[in-house]
């Protein structure tokens, strides 16, 4: 198989020819060896290769057996491999046990290849760590792919595999599915496994999954590894059917609202503005019924309760690791921004992350009466295209303001300078957030180009309703953007 074959098929594509022996595991492992040798130093997507020692004989049979497959350098723990979270801390930490989802997909038949470039913890929607340096968008090297799964959305828009290993706090699957022209879904709440280190991930804000090419590679890859693992706090209800089947199913005639007002910004790009008119358009060509709406989000109450979430969440993933690793804390070694953030969570008080939780959870109540009335909410997934490299790194004199901080830790000042930070992510990331606060199932679709930059369109469900999406998805499918570049 040459690379012009290999790119276009899907991940089940490839097993397909796996299983039929037209192709071997090893013969993949070597295509998506080259790719990576070709385009990565141009975009710095792969942070460790491993195509070397590619285990391609294993004895799985799943539905993926044989394709290759990278996880993001964030909570997808893989037994003996080092996994730094995109930070010089945690860079000697390996693990002695694969992670839950990441044992299910290694069932699932997938050869792991080596682990690509997330931000640091997971913060920002944008991937430039001091850990491993900038990850660039394929489609534009001067733009971001993302965050924080920056470098699994550009290596698979650039080819190296079909899909790869996600997960999203506050966006990070459905933003780099955007910026690089890929599907990216965010399941519900409960849906993949968090174990067996961890009960949840940011009091339920963070799930796993994946970025792909194809509807249906997601829709089985999360039919592999959906359910409760041992010991989980919660779970998803199971749904009706397998996803798989959910893909070509007829949706029905949906009722859908549409916004392109900034839900927790202030403004929104013209291009992505368009690219939601676009959609809208194409929803009720399909014969679905289409008009503007949106539910009332309080604004200030949701960054705040998100901010002191992630604050806290921060502060424990430091400390927790220091303990784990029996290592002095050391900021040098730690992103200014990741360290005030921690800082920021350690000035909170148990009360006030308390009453935190309480309001996402008032959140999530709000949005779930708004869909008793609508089928799904149809947003951009961003509030402008890719953002230049850079454009979120703080200021020069902001890099000051925070060196003053680390030693003069004033809780007004720590909470002043965080809400002027925040500001600007939110500009970015202004309407995936409030799925993650929610918990509701969501996803970005590929639909529109400007400027030769992909612009994704999102939709939100109901609460455990990935078939809906898949349905939509897979009807809308014949009108994605090129897949890759």
């Amino acid at each position: 198989m040459k690379f012009d074959e290999y790119v276009k098929y899907d991940a089940m594509g490839l097993a397909a020819l796996v299983r039929k022996r037209e192709v071997r595991p090893a013969e993949l492992v070597e295509l998506a060896r080259a790719r990576i040798a070709e385009v990565n130093p141009k975009i710095n997507a792969v942070v460790q290769d491993r195509c070397a020692t590619a285990r391609t004989d294993g004895s799985d049979v799943g539905p993926f057996k044989g394709v290759p497959f990278l996880l993001k350098d964030l909570l997808a723990t893989e037994a003996g491999i080092a996994t730094s979270h995109g930070c010089r801390f945690f860079r000697e930490f390996v693990s002695d046990h694969d992670s839950e989802l990441v044992a299910r997909q290694r069932r699932a038949g997938l050869v792991f290849i080596g682990k690509t470039a997330a931000s640091e913890l997971g913060i920002l929607p944008v991937t430039e760590t001091a850990a491993w340096g900038i990850t660039r968008n394929p489609w534009n090297p001067e733009r971001t792919p993302g965050g924080s799964s920056g470098g699994a959305a550009a290596a698979v828009a650039a080819g190296i595999v079909p899909m790869a290993h996600a997960s999203d706090g506050g966006g990070s699957i459905r933003i780099p599915a955007s910026c690089c022209g890929l599907f990216g879904l965010k399941p519900s709440r409960g849906r993949n496994p968090f174990g067996p280190d961890y009960g949840e991930g940011w009091h339920g804000i963070a799930v796993e999954h994946c970025v792909s090419r194809s509807v249906r590679d997601s829709a089985a890859l999360l039919d592999a590894t959906a359910g409760p693992d041992l010991g989980a706090p919660y779970a998803a209800p199971p749904p009706e059917r397998p996803f798989l089947e959910e893909v070509g199913r007829d949706p029905g005639r949906l009722k859908i609202a549409f916004t392109t007002r900034s839900l927790l910004g202030s403004a929104v790009d013209r291009d992505c503005v368009e690219a939601v008119e676009r959609a809208a358009k194409l929803c009720e060509s399909l014969g679905h019924r289409v008009e503007e709406g949106a539910p009332a989000i309080d604004r200030a109450a949701a960054i705040h309760a998100y901010l002191v979430l992630a604050s806290a969440e921060t502060a424990a993933a430091i400390d927790g690791g220091a303990r784990l690793l029996r290592r002095k804390l050391d900021a040098s070694q730690f992103e200014p921004g990741t360290w005030f953030l921690a800082q920021v969570g350690r000035a909170h008080t148990a009360a006030e992350l308390s009453y935190a939780v309480h309001v996402i959870h008032l959140a999530g109540r709000a949005v779930a009466r708004w869909f008793t009335s609508y089928d799904l909410l149809l947003t951009p997934t961003l509030a402008q295209p890719p953002l230049k490299i850079g454009a979120l790194q703080p200021k020069r004199h902001e890099l000051a303001a925070l060196a003053l901080l680390r030693k003069v830790p004033s809780r007004r000042a720590l909470r002043a300078a965080l809400a002027l930070l925040a500001q600007r992510a939110f500009e970015f990331a202004a309407f995936t957030p409030i799925a993650n606060l929610t918990g509701q199932p969501a996803m970005s679709v590929p639909l529109h180009f400007a400027r030769g930059l992909p612009i994704g369109v999102h939709f939100m469900a109901r609460q455990n309703d990935e078939g809906l999406l898949f349905r939509l998805a897979a009807q809308l499918e014949p009108s994605f953007t090129r897949p890759f570049v």
